[in-house]
């Protein structure tokens, strides 16, 4: 959860549009509505909310890197072609590990879909 503060959307120097500059600084203030927790207006920072416990992010940009991995870690499929990105495809559904960002299964259907139609318009042209 992200807390803003009080008057930071109105101004660039609170940072308006700048999100290094969105620091948390307590409400003071005799009619302040947010000291005063009223409905409609930005949380205040208080007891009870947690940091959400963030898991190992694992980045994979070849087959081989899915071999070394534990199960339980986020696994993300890198900025890689679609033939390397088949393949890692492939050992992952061996291997039965999850890839957070691709349907591995609707993945491979339409690849071999569109692999079936390059074959047809490649003997069509001989």
């Amino acid at each position: 959860m992200r807390f803003k503060r009080r008057t930071s959307e109105r101004y660039s120097k609170l940072g308006k549009r700048r999100k290094k500059k969105l620091k948390w600084r307590r409400p003071i203030g005799r009619d302040n509505k947010m000291r005063e927790k009223r409905k409609g207006y930005p949380v205040r920072v208080s007891i009870g909310y947690k940091k959400e416990k963030v898991k190992k992010i694992i980045v994979i940009n070849n087959p081989k890197e899915l071999e070394k991995i534990d199960k339980k870690a986020v696994i993300i499929v890198g900025n890689v072609g679609k033939k390397k990105k088949i393949e890692i495809a492939k050992k992952a559904k061996e291997l039965k590990i999850n890839l957070s960002n691709l349907n591995i299964k609707k993945f491979l259907e339409e690849n071999k879909e569109k692999k079936s139609e390059e074959k047809k318009l490649k003997e069509k042209k001989k």
